[in-house]
């Protein structure tokens, strides 16, 4: 049995299959914006990481949030 390479197809136009969706570009945060997490709630950023995660003040916490912020969405 033959190994894919692991490179992507070509899709075809006329093919019946849809191409994989392009990857949603990653949320970016700063300093001071207002977010919401699913399991700690409302807080601050008071810290970003070149873009590998986030410190954020969930009033009584504060969680260090890694890339990729699934969970951590900007009001």
């Amino acid at each position: 049995m033959k190994q894919s390479s692991g490179a992507s197809r070509r899709h075809m136009p006329t093919s019946p299959f849809k191409p994989p969706p392009p990857a949603p570009p990653a949320e970016q945060f700063s300093v001071n914006d207002q977010v919401t997490h699913d399991r700690y709630g409302l807080g601050v950023v008071t810290g970003v990481e070149d873009d590998a995660a986030v410190v954020v003040d969930f009033g009584s916490r504060q969680e260090r949030i890694t890339a990729p912020f699934k969970k951590l969405y900007k009001l």
